[in-house]
């Protein structure tokens, strides 16, 4: 994956190309990536009084945009946000020199019980009334803009009284939030949850978007589990396409979180995402 950086294009902050998803196991494959745009790391890794990881900071340096992606603000919790894991986002956000940073519609946390995993919110006026009240307490304290990521589930709540996309834009429209648009997510709803996942994209307001994961996953016991450890399959790159036909030069991050193969394996996921795309590969 290579491409000249005067030729990037601007979507949001993010430069639009292909990134990947930073953790310190494929630190030196990053490091190697000539022609990346951006990579993202999870907030919760880092210490935000701490100086940053070598690798990283090299990163940065380079001139790589580097996007924290929050996992444990519990946006979507009844509860008011936690103003601590807001400061560290925001803390995290300034030492990295961040163009934004990112979080789920989701919640992870009630009456002080962690459950340990992103959890789906049900579809209801109450619930975006929760997830914009606490969206707009971070916004509040973050130094630069928040994009939300809708996640996966197996299950939807019963009684729900809006569609995944009218949900979704109620919430970016109410708090100017941008969207983080997870398309192996997308897949995965539709696998196991029902619905037409390009009817999904014709409704998403894709003029907010500010990136999209991208991210393997693996048929079992009839479901598609969203593992981020196994290689993106076809559905999933063929919806990064349909992606690409309804927003042009979109910015797309590699998320993948263990089992990772071999460099050139992984080189070639890489790739594989910017032919479905139209970025430059390598060949």
């Amino acid at each position: 994956m290579t491409a000249p950086r005067s030729a990037a294009v601007r979507t949001g902050n993010v430069p639009a190309g292909v990134g990947i998803g930073w953790r310190p196991e494929i630190a030196g494959f990053v490091a190697d990536l000539p022609g990346l745009w951006f990579v993202e790391v999870v907030a919760e890794t880092l210490a935000p009084h701490a100086p940053l990881p070598d690798a990283l900071a090299e990163l940065t340096a380079r001139g790589v945009a580097v996007v924290p992606h929050g996992v444990k603000l519990s946006l979507g919790g009844a509860e008011p946000v936690d103003p601590a894991r807001v400061a560290h986002l925001a803390r995290v956000a300034e030492l990295v020199g961040a163009p934004l940073v990112s979080e789920h519609i989701a919640f992870v946390r009630a009456g002080g019980v962690e459950a340990g995993h992103l959890l789906p919110l049900p579809r209801t006026r109450e619930a975006v009334a929760a997830v914009v009240a606490n969206v707009r307490r971070a916004q509040a304290e973050l130094p630069v803009p928040l994009a939300l990521e809708p996640i996966a589930a197996l299950f939807d709540w019963p009684d729900d009284e809006l569609t995944e996309a009218d949900f979704i834009t109620e919430i970016l429209d109410a708090t100017g939030a941008t969207l983080l648009l997870d398309v192996a997510n997308v897949h995965a709803n539709a696998r196991n949850r029902g619905g037409d996942p390009l009817a999904l994209l014709d409704r998403l307001p894709l003029d907010r978007l500010a990136y999209a994961h991208v991210a393997g996953g693996v048929e079992q016991g009839g479901f598609y589990h969203d593992t981020h450890t196994d290689p993106v399959p076809p559905a999933v790159l063929d919806l990064v396409a349909e992606l690409c036909a309804r927003h042009p030069s979109p910015a797309l991050l590699l998320e993948r979180d263990g089992h990772w193969p071999p460099a050139p394996e992984l080189r070639a996921e890489l790739d594989a995402i910017a032919a479905a795309s139209g970025y430059p590969v390598v060949t």
